[in-house]
């Protein structure tokens, strides 16, 4: 079955940013952020895109936008191509569906990351010191568990290579005390938010990131929000601590790059088709198991 790849060409617009994922343009008192169909894992881009992705993030990023606004305000202007500025409209095949219209923020120099159940590089932390980020957790636990309650691991976000884990200590040393106080206590109460309504259409959110910025002193959530790309999403259903997990997020490709002879630096391997088929329905269905709609074309 064929699906179409998106491929960004919008040479009338000024181009201020490539990230792992997503391009973004800046339109004078506004940006437009593109999500690509680009999948990275262990920060490093993978050379085969995944089609539809792009749209699939962010229809659910628009859906968990709505629902946080009662929480804390976000950068989103408008979804819908035809509320975009004139230049725009020459390029609305390609936008639509992929692309947000966003206000200016000011980024945290800081990943917010809320883990709910012990995995991934939390995982491999535990089992070394018994803590992650420096927060000593209970004894015995299993992989996959669910901790006592959710916690606060915040990152570095860096250009190139690796976010590096740090402490909340090292936070306040880098945005101050108030602000990390704000976005930690902001990054628990969305989490706790997402993890209840994801857990009513039957997926656990083990653990996500979180991106704040600044407009003028007023703190917003910018990016994506608990999409199967900053998130583990893991079917209820099949839970059981003690092991890994399936998901509906990226691990699969995760998995897949493990069980090669592949030392996570640049350049990435090709990725099968199956894999990437895959990946795209595991996509695909987080977004209908969570919204409960099909993707908009």
């Amino acid at each position: 079955m064929q699906h179409t790849v998106f491929e960004s060409n919008l040479s009338e617009l000024r181009l201020v940013k490539k990230g792992k994922v997503r391009d973004v343009y800046d339109l004078g008192d506004a940006l437009l952020m593109i999500a690509t169909d680009r999948i990275s894992a262990f920060d490093v881009i993978m050379p085969d895109p995944v089609p539809e992705k792009g749209k699939i993030l962010t229809q659910i990023s628009l859906f968990w936008f709505d629902k946080m606004k009662s929480l804390v305000q976000n950068h989103l202007i408008s979804g819908n191509t035809d509320e975009y500025p004139e230049i725009c409209r020459q390029y609305s095949d390609i936008l639509r569906g992929r692309s947000m219209l966003v206000k200016k923020a000011k980024p945290l120099p800081v990943e917010c990351v809320v883990r709910g159940y012990i995995s991934g590089s939390g995982w491999k932390s535990y089992l070394k010191t018994g803590s992650v980020c420096g927060i000593r957790l209970p004894e015995g636990l299993q992989e996959s568990d669910r901790l006592p309650e959710a916690i606060f691991t915040p990152s570095t976000k860096e250009e190139t290579g690796h976010d590096i884990n740090i402490s909340f200590e090292e936070t306040v040393r880098r945005i101050g005390s108030p602000l990390a106080e704000k976005v930690k206590r902001l990054s628990l109460d969305i989490y706790k938010k997402g993890t209840e309504l994801a857990e009513q259409q039957g997926i656990i959110i083990a653990d996500t990131k979180f991106e704040f910025g600044l407009v003028g002193d007023e703190v917003i959530l910018i990016d994506e929000v608990l999409t199967p790309d900053s998130s583990r999403f893991w079917p209820k259903a099949s839970y059981k601590p003690g092991r890994g997990q399936q998901s509906f997020d990226k691990q699969y490709v995760r998995d897949y790059l493990e069980s090669l002879k592949w030392d996570k630096t640049p350049p990435a391997p090709s990725l099968p088709k199956d894999v990437i088929e895959n990946t795209r329905k595991k996509y695909m269905e987080a977004l209908k198991c969570l919204t409960g709609k099909e993707l908009l074309s």
